[in-house]
């Protein structure tokens, strides 16, 4: 009889495909399943051997040849797809199996889910999948979260196929429910807040140093061989250099200036608010991608209003007054994605720890950078710390780059050049290390049409002022 093979992969498409081969490279035998039988046959070529990795279109035929207890995971897109996904497997496969989500599910779909199956018996967890289809085939960071036994089962195979940080492994079992999916989406809304940041200096240093794409290149490539070494910023210095394959001049000329997005920024965004914890440097990023979407009414609104002659900068005091406010805006924006992370660990009782997810993020996943291994030390010395920014680590990185981002965002204010991202990043850092803000003036607002009542700086209690008219 042939030998069951180790691990099963729903979703044969270009991540699943990658994420498959991962698996079999690594020493594990693996089995896919998908509906297009283009994509099953597509497995099998490229997989070679069908002792290691094989497909089949039949998911009975699938089922029945992953050895027991069944490791099953599904790369299929978010939303319904995932519940008919399950609701095919359920005649199939037994008590102890293990389902497990790889894609961008919400995190309330994930706890449904798994309430759902862990009354059948069925293990069942989120995992939050990073790195891109390259990822996917050559190590991504893995953020997994559920059932704990079931997670047991899967580990020796998500640590073979994950990114390796110095030989660490960019996975660990994050917490209960939807802890996994939840880090996987505020993930995704610092790299909302990240990507923002990077365009709005590209446009800062074209527009204000007349900066060429081989010297923006030149820049970036240099900026990734220091503090801001990251995925994103290397990415971006390589966009610069290549050729427009279908006309003269570089690629990124020819791009149309319009985002797309898939919906977790937003779902960030929008928890965030519901949690009451403040993200604005995320919050701006997908309202940039909406206005972005504007084309035609902003081609119209461009011809109606006279925009301020940019004042050219010396390209060298640019030059560093944007790596010192970059640096500056990538740090508030992982303060405010990780405050938001430990405020919903306690909500939601996943109980993370903020130096672990760090700590896999460090490697594999598209907001990896340098300075995730600082980030990982600061909640190592104190995991209970309520935000970045308190840090003792952190504060002279603070003290010595928010000079820069201040006259940037003047620079872009006088000269029409919207750096939104930035802009919002210093503010919130203005406002979160101010002990006094006017919002005694909204309260009084308040109370005054509305008897919502306040409270007071100089004695204790809950106060209400019939105003004088």
């Amino acid at each position: 009889m042939k030998k069951a093979y180790d691990f099963g992969l729903i979703g044969l498409g270009v991540m699943g495909r990658n994420f498959i081969l991962n698996v079999a490279d690594n020493g594990f035998t693996a089995y896919g399943n998908d509906l297009d039988e283009e994509k099953v046959n597509a497995l099998r070529e490229e997989g070679g051997d069908l002792d290691k990795v094989n497909a089949t279109t039949d998911v009975a035929t699938f089922v029945a040849a992953l050895s027991k207890p069944r490791k099953i995971m599904m790369l299929v897109p978010a939303g319904k797809i995932v519940d008919a996904v399950i609701e095919g497997l359920l005649p199939h496969i037994d008590a102890g199996d293990i389902l497990i989500d790889g894609g961008n599910s919400f995190f309330t779909d994930t706890d449904r889910r798994e309430a759902y199956l862990s009354e059948k018996g069925i293990h069942f967890f989120g995992a939050g999948v990073s790195g891109g289809a390259k990822g996917a085939r050559k190590g991504p960071s893995i953020m997994p979260g559920g059932s704990k036994e079931g997670y047991a089962a899967v580990q020796p195979i998500f640590e073979a196929v994950s990114a390796k940080y110095k030989g660490e492994p960019c996975v660990a079992y994050l917490g209960p429910k939807s802890a996994g999916n939840y880090v996987k989406m505020v993930h995704n809304g610092i790299e909302y807040g990240l990507m923002q940041l990077t365009s709005e200096i590209y446009d800062v240093l074209k527009k204000g140093g007349d900066f060429s794409n081989d010297e923006l290149h030149r820049t970036y490539s240099n900026w990734n061989e220091g503090r801001l070494q990251s995925f994103l910023v290397e990415i971006t210095s390589e966009i610069f250099e290549q050729e427009d394959p279908l006309g003269d001049g570089r690629l990124v000329d020819q791009i149309l200036d319009k985002a797309k997005q898939k919906g977790t920024g937003k779902w960030t965004s929008q928890n965030a608010m519901d949690l009451g914890i403040p993200v604005p440097s995320i919050d701006i990023a997908v309202s940039m991608r909406e206005i972005s979407a504007l084309k035609e009414e902003r081609v119209r609104a461009d011809a109606l209003y006279d925009r301020p002659q940019v004042k050219k900068m010396d390209k060298k005091v640019l030059e560093k007054l944007s790596e010192e406010a970059l640096y500056f805006a990538f740090i508030i924006t992982y303060a405010q994605g990780l405050h938001q992370l430990a405020d919903a660990s306690k909500e939601y009782g996943y109980d993370v720890d903020i130096a672990t997810i760090a700590k896999i993020w460090r490697a594999g996943c598209i907001i990896r950078a340098g300075l995730l291994a600082d980030i990982t030390e600061a909640f190592k010395e104190d995991a209970s710390l309520p935000n970045l920014l308190l840090s003792p680590s952190f504060i002279e990185k603070v003290r010595s780059t928010v000079g820069a981002a201040r006259k940037l965002v003047a620079y872009g204010a006088e000269n029409g050049i919207p750096l939104p991202a930035l802009s919002n990043s210093l503010t919130y850092f203005d406002a979160y290390t101010s002990s006094r803000l006017p919002l005694n003036v909204i309260q009084a607002q308040r109370d005054y049409f509305g008897s919502h009542t306040y409270e007071r700086l100089d004695r204790e209690g809950i106060f209400h002022t019939e105003w004088e008219a």
